[in-house]
């Protein structure tokens, strides 16, 4: 189906340079014939509504005491309705908007437009998610910096917009709900098959870290209930003895930090101890306190350690407070062998168990200073990281292959939404037999997501 689409019979130029032509029987309009703006506040008994940039608008799950803190001002709260647009002003520029599921209240950081009579919001939030107009929100929003540019209100309600009738635009949600549940339902089988791979990844690493490669090795117990016996000539120091955390925290928003690369628990793949993307510390609007990190350092997440994120840092930069910047003592420990034991099953179970004993799931420095770390002589090091390298080859080589798939769905994705909300595929024919589609589920890991808090939102 998707396959067959065509373009409009009949073209007109929208008078948009970025937008080009447009079918003849659309108009361009500005967003203010559209929207209104809803201010309304005082509604603190509503549920809080937060943005995320892969899921949209969804409501934020908090305990009495938890909600209590971050509204420390209910009375500054927007009252959203259901159906309404929300986006966060100074994250609209990477597609940090969404339709409203039901009545909530959303943070003075973020707009609230309520559609006019003849508007289909989820078609204009497809709409404002392409990169096209990503990148005139870039160009319409306003700061003193770059990095820093919010867009208001006053610039939203400007801007001009692709707008069809009703009915074809309830046509093009439509098709698109449908496009997306096949290919989240395509994307979700692979992801299924990858978990699959890295368990079996895991089992390798399991038995290489915690038996060696000599299967004729004697045992001895580490009287550790998570990790169980080991190799009777292997050592077990705490952690505290054979590595280094780094301390003190410098300005991002100061020369030099500012131009150097920042990572953060999302830009790290889960278990695989690679690097997903790369951003300064400017391009992320960062503003807060960050370690300095140096090539070679291992930095590992602290927050919700079941996800298993650390990497060997490529290059000086800065790291996420989230995240620990560690230096092992090389004389006894390798820090490729360092990051297999920090990225390990049994590792993770310490650091599971150890996060659940705080309010916020995170393992702190005492706790993880009191790890018991166990590990071979650097030789026998060097030979369980080849090994397990070679074993582990066939099984990367199939997980990436998978990963290349999935992004080239999302790409294709990515475009066959650009060109139906632009009128570049008329789709009204292909979704007229569809039946409504549920609201796609969210198939990326959700653990994952940057989700966007700006800190007046919880001043």
């Amino acid at each position: 189906m998707i396959a067959g689409l065509k373009p409009y019979a009949d073209y007109m130029d929208s008078g948009l340079p970025w937008l080009g032509q447009v079918p003849a029987h659309w108009k361009a309009v500005r967003n203010s014939s559209l929207f209104g703006q809803r201010t309304q506040t005082g509604y603190a008994e509503l549920p809080i509504l937060e943005v995320s940039l892969k899921t949209g608008v969804q409501v934020r799950n908090f305990g009495k005491a938890n909600r209590k803190q971050v509204m420390s001002d209910p009375g500054k709260y927007k009252r959203a309705a259901k159906g309404d647009l929300a986006y966060n002003t100074m994250r609209m520029w990477q597609g940090a908007l969404g339709v409203c599921p039901v009545d909530g209240l959303v943070s003075p950081a973020y707009v609230v437009a309520r559609p006019y009579p003849g508007v289909e919001p989820r078609y204009f939030a497809a709409l404002f998610r392409t990169d096209d107009y990503m990148a005139e929100i870039d160009s319409a929003s306003r700061g003193i910096v770059k990095d820093r540019n919010r867009l208001y209100w006053d610039q939203f309600k400007q801007m001009q917009s692709p707008c069809p009738p009703l009915a074809e635009q309830a046509a093009i949600v439509k098709f698109l709900d449908w496009a997306n549940g096949r290919l989240d339902r395509t994307i979700r089988a692979k992801r299924k098959v990858i978990a699959l791979l890295m368990e079996q990844k895991q089992v390798i690493v399991r038995r290489a870290i915690t038996h060696g490669l000599d299967s004729s090795a004697l045992m001895k117990s580490t009287g550790v209930p998570w990790l169980g016996d080991i190799p009777r000539h292997w050592s077990i120091k705490r952690f505290k003895f054979l590595a280094k955390i780094n301390s003190g925290q410098v300005d991002p928003r100061k020369f030099p930090y500012r131009d150097m690369v920042l990572i953060a628990p999302n830009h790290i793949e889960s278990g695989s101890g690679r690097l997903r993307s790369q951003q300064t510390a400017a391009e992320q609007g960062a503003d807060s306190g960050k370690y300095l990190v140096s090539r070679g350092q291992i930095v590992y997440s602290k927050i919700r350690p079941n996800l298993r994120k650390a990497i060997i840092s490529p290059s000086d930069c800065l790291c996420s407070a989230d995240m620990y910047p560690i230096t092992p003592k090389q004389s006894e420990l390798l820090p490729d062998y360092l990051l297999l034991l920090l990225l390990s099953q049994p590792f993770t179970k310490f650091a599971v168990d150890s996060s659940m004993r705080v309010a916020m799931p995170k393992v702190n420095r005492e706790a993880l200073a009191d790890c018991p770390l166990w590990y071979p002589s650097i030789s026998e090091q060097a030979d369980i990281l080849k090994n397990v390298a070679s074993e582990n080859q066939p099984i990367d080589d199939a997980i990436n292959r998978l990963n290349r798939e999935i992004n080239l769905l999302r790409e294709y994705r990515t475009r066959l939404i650009a060109d139906v909300v632009t009128g570049k595929l008329d789709v009204r024919e292909a979704a007229a037999p569809l039946p409504d589609e549920a609201v796609p589920e969210a198939v990326e890991d959700i653990a994952d997501d940057t989700e966007l808090e700006d800190e007046e939102a919880i001043a």
